[in-house]
């Protein structure tokens, strides 16, 4: 799993079918700081998170597993979490 920001949704008048329903967003990969970590990817939202909210995403075959309706679809990132809080341990930056 990695952390990230969701930074706009995508909406698409034509796509797979198997991702018909399924909603679409804009995600940056960022650091544990909050520092962007990689370039903008497009990930199905498993959770109902929105632009601006910090969440954890999953990757590869992975991501399809974390949705429940669809068995296989061509889809490499799902957001599987919100992130409301967190903290560190002292120097673990």
């Amino acid at each position: 799993m990695r952390t990230g920001r969701v930074i706009g949704t995508i909406w698409a008048t034509r796509r797979h079918p198997s991702t018909e329903g399924l909603t679409l967003q804009w995600v940056l990969p960022e650091s544990v700081a909050g520092e962007p970590d990689g370039s903008a990817i497009v990930a199905v939202d498993t959770v109902g998170a929105g632009p601006g909210e910090r969440i954890f995403f999953v990757t590869a075959s992975e991501a399809v597993i974390a949705i429940e309706e669809v068995e296989e679809a061509p889809i490499d990132a799902a957001i599987v979490g919100i992130i409301e809080n967190f903290t560190l341990s002292p120097g673990e930056l």
